[in-house]
């Protein structure tokens, strides 16, 4: 059988046309009108003021934790179940990260065990939306409110997400998206960073741009960083932007087609559909295996690449990478749900470019291999 990637975007509509524009007009750099094209457009899409456009999702979480001021001895309560560019945004600002565990069926932060963590030297709360279905928002804005903490919001999976109809990426201080192919909306690599603030927008376009200052652009009174987007990306980006209901709406029918075909076999957990404030837009379509099942998730992604079908491995908790255990960050943290679900999950083929017979194909092998 043919090879099934666990991800191949889809680039079929204007992006050859874009990238043509920028070849032949000459503006290839992040000084192209792209740039700010996409800023606008996709800011205005998650019902933001400002976007700021740069080279990845990971760095648009050190940006904002630096436009924010988050520095040495904060603390910024987030998910053990994420990916490391989130904790290791707060580690590289001297700032200090205090995990909560996850809720067992959405997958992200339990809410509930939050306020717990909040001590005086929290200065914000990181919300990530997890594989489809987004954060329990109306507690966490909440406690932001009580206790006067700053939310910042990563919504790199939750591309045309809402929550009770409102977009994700228009919550708290800051939001921060990811274009990795992989996502609803791809620029090959590339993210963004979306707020109401004025000041924070200012500071954050000083930050992925070195800090020139506008009259005196090589004197540096402080250090920014080179984040900044090529307008080759951006063009990529609108195009793609222009499909984003069309995506949404492509990803819901694969994840609606996988659980038809998935649900009869009592060996795995599938991702829930829904729940009372959203609707699952299946960024990945992800797996768990029950306690039943006696081999584990690398001998299953072993068996199904045999079949040429691609898999990844659920995200590893932050309160466990070695790397932070060996900078005594977590000592005695315990995170059940999310330690289990870490070991025991798993993803399928759910790129946007997936097929309905790549689909029927993976749903075989794996009644094959659950049989």
């Amino acid at each position: 059988m043919n090879p099934i990637p666990v991800n191949e975007p889809l680039l079929d509509g204007n992006e050859k046309k874009y990238l043509f524009e920028c070849i032949e007009t000459g503006w290839i750099s992040s000084e192209g009108p792209f740039v700010k094209q996409f800023e606008d457009q996709f800011a205005a899409r998650v019902g933001r003021k400002h976007g700021i456009a740069v080279s990845n999702g990971s760095v648009a979480l050190d940006t904002a934790i630096a436009a924010l001021e988050i520095g040495q001895g904060d603390e910024v309560i987030l998910p053990t179940f994420t990916i490391i560019s989130c904790a290791a945004a707060i580690v590289r600002a001297g700032a200090v990260p205090v995990v909560v565990d996850c809720d067992p069926d959405t997958w992200n932060m339990d809410v509930n065990l939050i306020e717990a963590k909040i001590t005086p030297r929290t200065k914000a709360i990181m919300v990530v939306h997890i594989y489809g279905l987004p954060v329990d928002m109306d507690l966490v804005l909440a406690l932001a409110d009580k206790y006067g903490l700053q939310i910042i919001e990563d919504a790199a999976e939750m591309h045309g997400q809402t929550y009770k109809g409102r977009s994700c990426g228009s919550f708290g201080a800051i939001s921060t998206f990811s274009f990795y192919p992989n996502k609803h909306i791809t620029t090959g690599e590339g993210g963004m960073l979306v707020t109401d603030d004025d000041k924070l927008a200012e500071r954050c376009r000083a930050l992925r741009n070195l800090c020139f200052q506008p009259e005196k652009r090589f004197v540096h009174e402080e250090l920014g960083w080179n984040f900044r987007m090529t307008n080759l990306q951006a063009a990529v980006g609108v195009a793609q932007l222009e499909r984003l209901d069309e995506f949404v709406a492509r990803k819901r029918h694969m994840g609606q087609r996988y659980t038809e075909l998935l649900s009869d076999i009592p060996s795995l957990q599938l991702p829930r559909s829904r729940t009372d404030y959203a609707e699952n837009i299946y960024w990945v379509y992800a797996l768990i295996l029950n306690d039943d099942v006696s081999f584990g998730t690398q001998e299953v992604m072993q068996r199904l690449a045999k079949y040429k079908i691609g898999t990844r491995p659920f995200f590893w908790c932050m309160h466990e990478q070695p790397i932070f255990r060996k900078m005594a960050l977590f000592d005695g943290v315990s995170c059940p749900v999310a330690e289990k679900i870490a070991r025991r999950g798993f993803y399928i083929p759910s790129g946007m470019a997936l097929k309905n017979e790549q689909i029927e194909q993976v749903a075989k092998i794996l009644h094959e291999l659950f049989a």
